[in-house]
């Protein structure tokens, strides 16, 4: 959709209070407006004629861009990047040359425009001053069929070879929809020197019988997305900067992960719908004992299905967890029984932050190819005693008899515990019609199991807290 121009209230050829800025709060401002309404801006008065080439942060996003066609969307997209960066290699009015801090594109792979992104981008970085540059890149609208995504991730590669300037100081890149070789992705972040962030979404392999293996010794990544990526299995074998590692939606057999060599990895979250081939794992499967010991926080969401997981014994996961210092174990079926939660106590002596949820919605339907929902039975040792955990987190359980005995269960154990929060089911906006008389039956359910709770123990129990559920994500 076009945008109108900017008014700048210009009158009688007098120059308004807002053009009388110096140069560097109007570019502040010109920053928060957008590169398009930038230009435009710009188009107003002599004033403010040179200042689109003087922004230091760049974002274009081809969404806005569009025309009848591909091609004509493209055109318009990379007429703007060239139009913005033509003038950066000009002197300015002090006689410096105009940086280009932050560069963030978002972009379809069109093969015939690709060469003159790469080279735009080439023509900003050369001057050593860019400090962030990211790349958000798709196939065109309806490209998805099994023949095309592979050609488009092959399209991919070569655009990454054939500018290895601009990725060489490629900060964060998000794929889409694209398929590629066994070693492309390990290459991919071991060419893309600065690197720190990679999401990849409805990606994976050509060969998804094979494992994608990264063994990146030297790169500075530091975070890794993976969503429904399509392989046998993902084998983070060397990657030292890694510190976040956020897997959903896997496809494969269980366990979706293997870690290796992580020694800086802090934050893991799985998040699946187990499918009836799925069958539940030992964490200990996943997580290295030598090398991925500096766990702080663990985000489990099963999504109402089948728990994949199973509790195991604490000499296998110690030694790796024992500075894990906040777990969340989010989408249990409402008819699971939830002791086998605390196996997490026995594994984690850090612990401090334990938070459980149900959250389950009208609007969320089983596919034919869910797995079983089948209960895990497993009992805490009588001798745990855990020292650390301080809070107790619960969203959205209804049957107060299982809350009630398991926040007892909780108690027994964890010796040293501070607060105890009861919420409502967090809101969904596509159930959001029944949300009204739903939060009120959550208020007083969590009444009366602080009620029953104080009644029946003669603990302090002003640590239990009544909150109200969270805003809709």
């Amino acid at each position: 959709m076009e945008l109108p121009p900017l008014k700048l209230n210009v009158a009688r050829g007098e120059e308004d209070r807002i053009s009388a800025l110096p140069d560097e709060l109007l570019l502040r401002i010109l920053e928060r407006l957008g590169l398009r309404r930038a230009v435009r801006a710009g188009t107003v008065s002599k004033r403010w004629r040179h200042l689109p080439h003087q922004l230091s942060f760049v974002t274009l996003d081809v969404r806005c861009f569009r025309r009848a066609t591909l091609g004509e969307t493209m055109d318009a997209f990379t007429a703007a990047l060239t139009s913005v960066c033509a003038q950066r290699n000009c002197e300015c009015q002090r006689g410096r040359v105009m940086a280009m801090k932050a560069i963030c594109l978002r972009f379809f792979l069109s093969a015939s425009h690709l060469s003159s992104i790469g080279s735009a981008v080439e023509d900003v970085v050369s001057h050593g001053k860019t400090r962030r540059l990211a790349f958000q890149v798709s196939p065109p609208p309806g490209v998805n069929s099994f023949p095309q995504i592979p050609e488009m991730g092959q399209q991919f590669m070569s655009f990454s070879r054939a500018h290895q300037p601009a990725f060489q100081c490629l900060t964060r890149l998000r794929l889409k929809s694209l398929a590629f070789g066994n070693s492309d992705v390990a290459a991919l972040i071991a060419a893309s020197d600065k690197l720190e962030h990679l999401n990849m979404n409805s990606c994976g392999l050509v060969d998804q019988r094979h494992v994608l293996k990264i063994d990146t010794p030297c790169s500075v990544i530091q975070e890794l997305e993976f969503k429904r990526f399509h392989c046998k299995r993902i084998h983070l074998i060397s990657v030292p900067r890694l510190r976040t590692v956020l897997c959903h939606s896997w496809r494969s057999n269980n366990p979706p992960m293997r870690f290796g060599y992580v020694p800086q990895l802090r934050q893991v979250n799985l998040a699946c719908k187990a499918k009836a081939w799925q069958v539940s794992f030992l964490l200990s499967r996943c997580f290295s004992r030598r090398s991925a010991n500096n766990l702080l926080k663990l985000h489990l969401n099963f999504r109402h299905q089948m728990i994949w997981i199973r509790p195991e014994h604490p000499k296998h996961l110690t030694a790796i967890f024992r500075n894990l210092a906040e777990v969340s174990f989010s989408g249990i079926f409402p008819e699971c029984d939830l002791s086998w939660t605390l196996f997490i106590l026995q594994v984690a002596p850090a612990l401090h932050k334990f938070t459980l949820s149900r959250e389950r919605h009208a609007c969320d339907i089983p596919s034919e190819d869910s797995a079983d929902k089948t209960n895990v039975v497993w009992e805490p040792s009588k001798d745990l005693k855990h020292l650390k955990l301080k809070l107790l987190r619960m969203y959205g359980f209804e049957d107060e008899d299982k809350v009630t005995n398991y926040i007892r269960l909780v108690m027994e154990r964890a010796v040293g515990l501070k607060r105890i929060e009861l919420r409502g089911e967090v809101p969904c906006e596509k159930c959001d019609a029944i949300y009204p008389r739903r939060s009120q039956v959550d208020k007083g359910r969590r009444r009366r199991i602080k009620e029953r709770l104080t009644h029946e123990s003669s603990s302090n129990m002003g640590m239990i807290m009544l909150v109200a559920a969270m805003p809709a994500r």
